[in-house]
């Protein structure tokens, strides 16, 4: 995929065809046509993740009983650990983590390590989600560990391996290090990052949060050596109201809330919700199908599909972006429009999600982000007011972003109209 390093769109036949899988693609239904580019807020949804999730949920019955309709739904959840476990992971072992929030499961798999490992210090980053930065830091106090942050790299916006390595000796237990950022989308460069921290030290855990990653990207969990992962479903394209993280052999050991009875590899409390397993299958089968769509063996591996359909996405969305930061003879730019101010605009796309983080000279962010609203396009301002966003902003010299979050579901003519909607906007 490096090779494309300014992407590759799809065909506009297949495009056609899949943005017919979305619902509310292109307009509000109470409020009229507008363009969706807050997908790292809550994407766009896939009809079919959220008509099966209703299907099932209509059903009164309970998974853990023995007539059919509950076989059915212990089915449906076994689907559903696969598809998260193998097939968008590549994990051939581990377990599944539900929670109400990818938040709860991160807090789930800090304590689990914190409380349990014999340490004296835990590592993260300061350009981490409050999720995975705020848990290392409270079990730390809680436990008389001490808590070390690595900086981020203010000029090129992504963490050093070494940086992390430093702060890596013989009594750290946890290093817990965003996938992508949520504000500029750079890419961390997880495998040397894992790979410089386990020279530090071999057996220490490893978590990621891969909330903002996961819908443009992929991980292969046991190659590169993670023991947690956490990620939210209705950022990709599933339901609200259930997190999910994958944890490896090692960790489910480590004592966590769990019935005492069940295995070590149980971390569900109470009955689960089948009707979520199927939603978040139902996009894993669409990817799958993307990944199908060139593919010429019928043999394929579902693991693969997934990887080729993903990797559709990426181009695509490289493409997107590259049109956003370049322009074409209709229209200038991001990088080139006047006024406008790209943050953190690392110039390798291969090392990019589509998340860009920008502002215009001389514009308040909120009315900024009012102003587009008026003009029919969904951004989000990030502001260092923000408890969500003050320290990751700081860390990488910001007050403040506009930030823009397509989808691979968009069009050339959806990244052109929104760039002329900027032009009217440092002209007003």
């Amino acid at each position: 995929m490096d090779d494309y390093k300014h992407g590759m769109l799809m065909d506009d036949e297949l495009l056609a065809e899949l943005r017919k899988k979305f619902a509310f693609l292109d307009y509000d239904p109470d409020y009229g046509e507008r363009l969706f580019f807050d997908n790292s807020g809550g994407s766009i949804r896939l009809k079919e993740s959220i008509k099966v999730r209703e299907k099932i949920d209509l059903l009164p019955d309970c998974p853990e009983r023995y007539h059919q309709r509950a076989n059915d739904f212990n089915q449906i959840m076994e689907k559903g650990k696969h598809d998260i476990l193998n097939v968008m992971f590549g994990a051939k072992s581990g377990s599944l983590i539900t929670e109400l929030t990818a938040s709860q499961a991160m807090f789930a798999m800090v304590s689990a390590v914190i409380e349990n490992v014999n340490g004296e210090s835990a590592v993260t980053t300061n350009i981490e989600h409050p999720s995975a930065y705020d848990s290392v830091e409270f079990y730390c106090k809680k436990n008389n560990k001490e808590f070390r942050v690595a900086e981020v790299n203010k000029d090129t916006g992504f963490v050093d391996p070494e940086a992390v390595a430093d702060l890596i000796d013989d009594n750290t237990i946890l290093l817990s290090v965003i996938a992508s950022s949520n504000i500029s989308g750079n890419i961390m460069d997880l495998e040397n990052i894992i790979k410089a921290a386990r020279a530090k030290k071999t057996d220490l855990y490893i978590l990621v949060d891969a909330v903002q990653h996961l819908p443009h990207g992929t991980l292969d969990v046991e190659r590169i050596g993670i023991d947690g992962v956490n990620f939210a479903p209705y950022k990709f394209m599933a339901s609200r109201g259930i997190g999910f993280a994958y944890v490896s052999d090692r960790l489910s050991k480590l004592p966590h809330n769990k019935l005492i009875a069940k295995e070590d590899s149980v971390w569900e409390l109470g009955s689960p919700t089948p009707a979520l397993f199927a939603s978040m299958s139902a996009v894993i089968d669409y990817v799958c199908w993307l990944g199908s769509k060139d593919n010429k063996d019928p043999n394929e591996s579902r693991r693969k599909l997934y990887l080729k359909g993903m990797e559709k996405i990426i181009l695509h969305e490289r493409a997107l972006l590259y049109r956003m930061l370049e322009g074409s003879e209709k229209i200038e730019g991001l990088r080139h429009m006047d006024k406008v101010q790209v943050f953190a605009d690392y110039p390798d796309l291969t090392k990019r999600d589509f998340i860009v983080a920008i502002g215009i000279d001389g514009k308040d962010y909120e009315q900024l982000r009012k102003d587009y609203q008026e003009k029919g396009v969904t951004v989000y301002e990030r502001v260092n007011t923000s408890v969500y966003s003050k320290r990751i902003l700081e860390a990488i010299g910001l007050t403040g972003a506009i930030r823009i979050s397509p989808f691979h579901c968009h069009t050339i003519d959806e990244i052109d109209k929104f760039l002329f909607i900027t032009k009217e906007l440092v002209k007003s």
